[in-house]
């Protein structure tokens, strides 16, 4: 297809996809004439992952830019690139930051033993545990097991979902699994919260 219609296909306007080009975001068309470059389905897949990271999960360009060379060249091992593509994603947390992580790393006993204890994840959940602390919500080591518990099983099935045989189509996978599910699990347990507390309520009002 020719520019023109990938922005009919898309709905990205044609100055954002030129600016994609030039950054690097888009690869280039494939030449069919002295200025004429033809798009195909990987370029639409390619446009769809940037807007989903930049206007759904609100990444920066230079974010972006990050986990796209990743997709497109992973460096090391799977787990690796994976880990670099995850912690790219927001929240962000102070880059001259390191470990330990007293507070993440004992709720992280309760997840399981293989995790990277100088991880993104690591410092993010340091900072939001320290952040509940500081409000008189300090997680329960109760609270911290239930909590465990069913994060483990989503992290079981997004896993078992991962692609096998293409690291690139694996990273773009994890990414765009984590930025738009992420708000889903929120909005789930919220909906959950609502569901329980009227259920709650209606069998009080029965009693």
């Amino acid at each position: 297809m020719r520019i023109s219609e990938l922005v009919e296909t898309t709905g990205v306007p044609l100055a954002t996809v030129k600016y994609y080009l030039r950054e690097g975001l888009l690869p280039s068309g494939r030449p069919v004439g002295a200025k004429l470059s033809d798009y195909g389905e990987d370029h639409v897949r390619r446009l769809a992952l940037v807007r989903a990271l930049r206007d759904t999960a609100g990444l920066p360009l230079a974010s972006v830019r990050t986990i796209v060379a990743l997709i497109d060249a992973p460096e090391g091992d799977l787990v690796a690139s994976l880990g670099r593509a995850i912690a790219a994603l927001p929240p962000t947390v102070d880059p001259a930051g390191s470990g330990p992580y007293p507070r993440a790393a004992g709720v992280a006993r309760e997840i399981g033993a293989n995790i990277d204890p100088d991880s993104t994840a690591m410092a993010q959940l340091e900072d939001a545990l320290e952040a509940a602390e500081s409000v008189g919500l300090g997680i329960s080591d109760e609270r911290a097991r239930v909590y465990a518990r069913h994060v483990r099983a989503i992290a079981e099935f997004d896993v078992a979902a991962v692609p096998t045989g293409d690291r690139g189509a694996a990273i773009e996978y994890s990414v765009l699994g984590t930025a738009i599910y992420e708000p889903v699990i929120a909005a789930m347990r919220r909906l959950a919260h609502q569901h329980v507390a009227r259920a709650a309520g209606a069998d009080g009002a029965g009693r």
